[in-house]
């Protein structure tokens, strides 16, 4: 997020704020550049409040990038900082796991390297098995089967829901993007409900 953004998310709530450093979309092989962009962004983040920080970079055949990644955790410290979903295209997870925890990662971000949590459900709870580790792609419809068969104490949701734009005027003939963006007149919001729900399901079962 830019720092406006943190500085006023910070302001409306009380729960610590991780900031993810992610340059662009796409993969994790990095461009020196990209790097340049990551340090930034992190002491940025720092300097605006963030309570963490979030990121992932990997090698070119699928490893965890151990050079790169312990970089930025100096730039990072003294604050936590969490690997993200990069954990998921990993040529061996056992393996980058053990490698995360002995670069001092706090969290790992994962759907079990596949599809969603649910699908990948078994690998999360072997990974679990090794260390707690959050993980992606939950909804109000699997928390309780994912938390029930894992060991996990944390999940990482995105909790949205689409709102109509407040456009009265709109042009059907232009795009502000890529031909596969969202539509422009749809902004994805977090949801209150869904947010509610997935606490009172999680304070159930943990």
């Amino acid at each position: 997020p830019p720092p406006g953004l943190l500085q006023v998310v910070k302001q409306c709530v009380r729960v610590p704020v991780f900031v993810m450093i992610r340059p662009r979309g796409g993969d994790f092989l990095y461009s020196d550049r990209e790097v340049e962009v990551m340090k930034a962004d992190i002491r940025l983040a720092k300097l605006h409040g963030a309570d963490g920080l979030v990121f992932g970079a990997l090698t070119e055949d699928g490893r965890i990038d151990t050079e790169l990644c312990t970089a930025l955790l100096a730039v990072c410290r003294p604050l936590p900082v969490t690997f993200h979903r990069a954990f998921d295209m990993v040529h061996d997870p056992l393996v980058a796991l053990e490698t995360l925890i002995s670069l001092g990662f706090e969290r790992v971000l994962t759907s079990g390297c596949d599809s969603s949590a649910l699908e990948g459900l078994s690998l999360i709870k072997r990974l679990a098995e090794q260390v707690g580790v959050p993980w992606g792609g939950i909804t109000e419809r699997n928390l309780q089967r994912i938390l029930e068969g894992s060991t996990a104490s944390e999940f990482h949701c995105s909790a949205r829901s689409a709102r109509d734009s407040g456009m009265k005027f709109r042009n059907p003939n232009v795009a502000m993007g890529a031909s596969f963006s969202a539509p422009e007149y749809s902004i994805k919001v977090a949801d209150v409900a869904k947010v509610r729900t997935l606490n009172a399901i999680a304070k159930n079962i943990l």
